[in-house]
């Protein structure tokens, strides 16, 4: 078989697996009309077990002037260079590896975290006022904000005056959080402990959560500081992509540039333990501060 019959072959088998992973198969492999939820199970035409393989990533500029300077390149930064065309469409091994980037940016957004993770990491857990996940990224309001039984978790089980409230929210990317979690959580609670800060007992994971759902947990619990762990906006270098916002005592006249915030948390950026020792070092100074954000980077020049 040559070459391009290969790569037409992958990307037939890629199509369907995709189609069928969300649905839109039915037995006999005719299409059908969108699911409402494509992340429910289906039954699926061709087994998820079935991996593809694409040859090495490398430069498929055809004699480029000079190759070692476009690898140079790559090697700096993540961005598509050196993928070249095929007439006026791209070459399909990097039209593939689009895809699969684009697959896994649709699966952190639409995929929860598992209750597994949250029960291994002990966290508990409540929902913003957003429903479902339609909901939740029609209306970004209603991730913004507890509903009534989350407000009534937060009272019953959270810890009122702490110095640092920590939680860890799904935002738009249910990856970033399993992915970088488990490390980052550890280091931060272990370095703000090691300073003598004391952290509230429970760590709240809030579904369907916004940056702006950790003002009514400070408001409720009296919280000096709270430090919102956050999936990012997935893009097709990362879905696994994190972020740390951190305000001090909120109220309703809060507004961004109040927030002090780390981002790009992930094993190709901060990496996560990096990232809790930094965050915890961080948070010791914003509390010796009393401000977040603008106020606080302006104190520190």
């Amino acid at each position: 078989m040559s070459t391009d019959s290969a790569f037409e072959k992958l990307i037939v088998e890629n199509v369907i697996k995709e189609l069928a992973r969300k649905g839109m198969l039915d037995g006999g492999g005719a299409a059908q009309q969108p699911l409402a939820q494509p992340t429910a199970a289906r039954p699926s035409a061709v087994s998820d077990d079935q991996a593809i393989s694409l040859p090495p990533d490398d430069v498929l500029v055809p004699d480029p002037v000079s190759l070692e300077e476009i690898r140079a390149m790559r090697r700096a930064t993540p961005a598509r260079i050196g993928i070249w065309r095929a007439g006026a469409r791209p070459k399909t091994v990097s039209w593939l590896r689009f895809l699969a980037d684009h697959a896994a940016a649709q699966d952190a957004v639409f995929t929860d975290v598992s209750g597994e993770f949250i029960q291994r990491l002990n966290l508990v857990p409540i929902q913003s006022a957003a429903r479902d996940r339609d909901e939740f990224l029609t209306r970004p309001g209603q991730g913004r904000k507890l509903s009534e039984a989350a407000a009534q978790t937060v009272r019953e089980k959270g810890q009122q005056n702490a110095q640092v409230q920590i939680l860890v929210v799904d935002g738009l990317s249910s990856s970033a959080i399993e992915a970088n979690v488990p490390d980052l959580l550890p280091a931060l609670v272990q370095g703000l402990n090691a300073q003598g800060i004391k952290v509230a007992s429970s760590t709240f994971f809030i579904k369907y959560g916004r940056v702006w759902v950790q003002d009514p947990v400070a408001m409720l619990l009296n919280s000096e500081v709270v430090i919102s762990l956050i999936g990012e906006r997935p893009g097709l270098v990362t879905a696994d992509s994190l972020s740390a916002y951190i305000i001090y005592r909120p109220d309703a006249n809060t507004v961004e540039a109040d927030r002090t915030v780390i981002s790009n948390i992930h094993k190709g950026g901060i990496p996560p333990a990096e990232a809790g020792a930094h965050l915890a070092t961080l948070l010791k100074q914003i509390l010796a501060a009393k401000v977040s954000g603008v106020r606080f980077t302006q104190s520190t020049k």
